[in-house]
């Protein structure tokens, strides 16, 4: 910007030198489209640096959300790492338990062979009629019992064991696999960050080769005004008619000054009235100038810069109209009442199976499109007919607002 400022001074003081020649109508008229040119290569100039001007605050969050992500991806690995650290204990536990059941197994195998071997596969009635004298029944009968009752607390003691072996290895399976799952999300968006980063560097550096040549432009336009000024005071009439009239012509130029911003395309909002409009449009001020980091929206510094995971965008949305919902995808996929896909309509949140089952939300806009923050994006419309969000949508809909 400062640039563009000294090159305005300085062709504000060329032109102001030339209004003070002597210039013949031919030179003046001359001068005038030369001025034209550098007034028309100041706007682009303008339009330029208001870009670049975007782009470096759009790279700035990138990075703040680069680092940011990168935080929250040490931390998961520090999870997985005690997790596995878990795995491995409960393994040794549940390895201990295996030896405990088996060894409990065999016992069971050798009472049952005892008993059958010394008449226990028989009736009670048997065990009475069987006995040779009323010593021997009693010994029977206890012996009966002592066994059974034995092995009955063996048995539930086995059970117990195998039921709470299989919910170990359920509750370590489960916890390591979202773990790795949400590792890899990360690691995903993390990726797409840099690669939009390193796209949006590319275009600034687009930016800065534009600028240079409009300010070249504008300096060679000026070098063409001092050349006719200096031939015109040559040739000049020293009546002061002459140079008056010469003086008005090089005044009738103006300057644009460096701070006319650069027209942008927006997206139009979806029409609609009370809450409902609120909602959906609440977020279309961040498209463009927003980044998506993992746990961002819950706060006003984040919201002020435009830092959204995706739940965190919908739960502030909403919260525009005055409607509370949670900032979680698996508070929000039990919200509201639940729909039909066909019968969705603007304002309705809407699903998408990606690194999990319902792992993003949006807020649905209407013609197959929905506004969310993205990990490639952050906040932006996307197409839900075709591509990955096509595929990913699961179907569930969900009316908060009716």
């Amino acid at each position: 910007m400062l640039k563009t400022k000294l090159v305005t001074i300085s062709t504000t003081f060329m032109l102001g030198m030339g209004s003070l020649l002597a210039v013949p109508a031919v030179k003046a008229d001359t001068i005038d489209s030369i001025k034209t040119e550098i007034s028309e290569a100041q706007k682009e100039l303008s339009s330029i640096q208001t870009q670049k001007a975007d782009l470096e605050a759009q790279i700035a969050r990138m990075e703040q959300a680069i680092k940011d992500n990168s935080v929250k991806i040490e931390e998961t690995n520090i999870q997985m790492a005690e997790t596995q650290a878990e795995v491995d204990r409960l393994n040794s536990e549940i390895s201990v338990m295996e030896q405990r059941i088996a060894s409990r197994t065999e016992i069971l195998k050798e009472r049952a062979v005892s008993f059958q071997e010394n008449g226990g596969n028989i009736s009670y009635i048997e065990v009475i009629l069987g006995s040779k004298s009323f010593s021997d029944f009693i010994d029977r009968i206890g012996a009966v019992v002592t066994i059974v009752e034995a092995d009955q607390g063996m048995i539930q003691d086995h059970a117990n064991d195998k039921k709470e072996l299989e919910e170990m290895q359920a509750s370590v399976g489960k916890k390591l696999s979202d773990l790795t799952a949400l590792k890899t999300e990360l690691e995903g968006m993390q990726m797409q960050t840099e690669e939009q980063k390193a796209q949006n560097e590319a275009l600034k550096a687009q930016l800065d080769s534009k600028e240079s040549g409009k300010l070249a432009d504008i300096a060679n336009y000026q070098e063409q005004i001092a050349e006719l000024q200096a031939a015109a005071l040559a040739a000049a009439n020293s009546s002061s008619a002459s140079a008056s009239a010469a003086q008005g012509n090089v005044n009738a130029g103006t300057t644009v000054s460096a701070g006319t911003a650069a027209s942008t395309g927006s997206a139009t909002p979806v029409s609609g009235s009370g809450s409902l409009s609120t909602v959906i449009n609440a977020g279309y001020k961040y498209i463009g100038n927003s980044v998506y980091v993992f746990g961002g929206g819950r706060n006003a510094s984040d919201i002020a810069n435009g830092r959204f995971d995706c739940s965190g965008f919908v739960s502030w949305a909403f919260a525009q109209a005055g409607v509370k919902v949670g900032a979680s995808t698996e508070v929000l996929k039990s919200t509201g009442t639940r729909v039909s896909a066909s019968e969705m309509r603007p304002g309705d949140m809407v699903f998408f199976n990606t690194y999990k089952t319902d792992g993003h939300v949006g807020i649905y806009i209407g013609g197959g499109k929905f506004i969310g923050s993205q990990s490639s994006t952050g906040v932006a419309i996307a197409d839900m007919t075709s591509g990955y969000w096509a595929q990913t949508f699961n179907g569930r809909v969900m009316r908060v607002i009716n």
